[in-house]
C-alpha cells in the first residue's frame, strides 16, 4: 500500500499532492485539504468627494448637488436638503416668470436690521442683477406704511425673511413683519434666511416658520446665500 508523502513533504501545491504515491490526483490527504494562506484585503475608505461647505455632524450632508436650475458656470454647490427646499420656490418663481414688473425677491426684516444686515443681503442681491423690494429704498416720504409693503408683496416673485435676534424679538409683537410673514407663509413663496440665530431658537417663537428649510449664514458665508438666492430667481 502506498505511503501518504505529507507529514514529510507537505501537500501545500497541486504538484507535491500529484507527486503522492497516496494521494495524487485527489483533493486532499484524509480530512485535510491544501493549506493556502489567507488573503489580505485592505480596508477601503470613502470619500464624499463633495464641495463648498456643509456640516460634517448635525444630521446636515455635505454640499456636492446642483439644482436644475443652475446655470453651467455656476460655482455653488448644494445639499440635498437645500435643493428640496429650494425646488419649491423655485417652481413658484417660475410660475409667476410671465407676469409683468415683477421684483425677483421682496425682503422680509425686522426694523432693527434696515440699516445692518438686512442692507448688506440687499446690496448683495442687487450686485448680482437680482431686483428686490427693500422698504429702506422702495417705501417714499409719507407713503402709507402697509399699503406700500402690500403693494411689495403682489410685485414681487418671491420672499426671504432674515430671521436674526432683532426678528425674534419682534414676532411675538405681531408688527408688520408678522403681516408680511402671514402672506408669504400662505404660499410657495418664502425662503428663511437665518443669520446669528439658530432654527430651535426659531422653533420657540414661530413653529411655522421653523417648518420652512431655507439657508444658514452659520453655513456658508452671506455672500454665498445671495450667490443661491441669486441663481432661483434670475435663471430662467
Amino acid at each position: 500500500m502506498a505511503r501518504c508523502t505529507a507529514p514529510a513533504r507537505g501537500h501545500r501545491t497541486a504538484s507535491a499532492r500529484a507527486e503522492c504515491p497516496a494521494c495524487g490526483g485527489r483533493g486532499g490527504y484524509g480530512g485535510y485539504r491544501a493549506y493556502s494562506p489567507p488573503s489580505y484585503s485592505p480596508p477601503s475608505y470613502s470619500s464624499s468627494g463633495s464641495s463648498g461647505g456643509g456640516r460634517s455632524s448635525g444630521g446636515r450632508s455635505s454640499r456636492s448637488t446642483k439644482p436644475r436650475w443652475s446655470g453651467a458656470g455656476s460655482s455653488q454647490f448644494y445639499t440635498p436638503e437645500e435643493v428640496r427646499a429650494l425646488t419649491p420656490i423655485r417652481d413658484t418663481v417660475e410660475k409667476r416668470a410671465s407676469l409683468p414688473d415683477l421684483r425677483h425677491i421682496f425682503l422680509c426684516h425686522a426694523w432693527d436690521d434696515r440699516q445692518g444686515v438686512a442692507k448688506e443681503l440687499c446690496d448683495l442681491l442687487v450686485a448680482r442683477n437680482v431686483s428686490v423690494w427693500f422698504s429702506e429704498n422702495d417705501i417714499g416720504l409719507g407713503e402709507p406704511f402697509l399699503r406700500a409693503i402690500d403693494k411689495g408683496l403682489a410685485k414681487s416673485r418671491i420672499g426671504i425673511v432674515l430671521v436674526t435676534p432683532a426678528l425674534l424679538k419682534r414676532l411675538p409683537a405681531a408688527g408688520v413683519a408678522d403681516k408680511e410673514l402671514s402672506v408669504l407663509l400662505a404660499r410657495d413663496q418664502l425662503v428663511p434666511i437665518v443669520h446669528n440665530t439658530t432654527y430651535e431658537a426659531l422653533r420657540e417663537v414661530s413653529p411655522m416658520l421653523a417648518s420652512r428649510n431655507g439657508l444658514e449664514t452659520a453655513e456658508m458665508p452671506m455672500a454665498d446665500v445671495a450667490a443661491k438666492l441669486a441663481e432661483l430667481v434670475t435663471t430662467l
